[in-house]
C-alpha cells in the first residue's frame, strides 16, 4: 500500500504529537499534588496506574503510527529523488 505525501507528514506528526503530549503527561501524574495519583502514604493510586496504562498505551500507538509515516515519508523522498 502506498500512503499520499500529506497522509504521510500527518501519521509522522501524530506520532511526534503523542509522545509530546504523554510525555507531559505522565510527568505532570508523577508530580499530582492533589491526591488522585497518590494516597496519603505516598503509594500510587488505582487512579494512578490507570493514567500510567493509558499513557504506555498511547506511547506505543504513537510510536507505531509514527514509524508509518516515516517510513513513507522516506520512500516518498527516495521516489521523487
Amino acid at each position: 500500500m502506498k500512503l499520499n505525501r500529506s497522509l504521510s507528514w500527518f501519521l509522522l506528526a501524530f506520532g511526534v504529537w503523542s509522545w509530546f503530549i504523554w510525555v507531559t503527561f505522565v510527568k505532570n501524574l508523577i508530580k499530582d499534588g492533589s491526591g488522585l495519583a497518590f494516597d496519603d502514604a505516598g503509594d500510587p493510586t488505582g487512579y494512578f496506574w490507570v493514567h500510567l496504562l493509558l499513557a504506555v498505551t498511547s506511547f506505543l500507538l504513537g510510536t507505531g503510527i509514527g514509524v508509518i509515516g516515516f517510513r513513507s515519508v522516506r520512500t516518498l523522498r527516495r521516489e521523487k529523488a
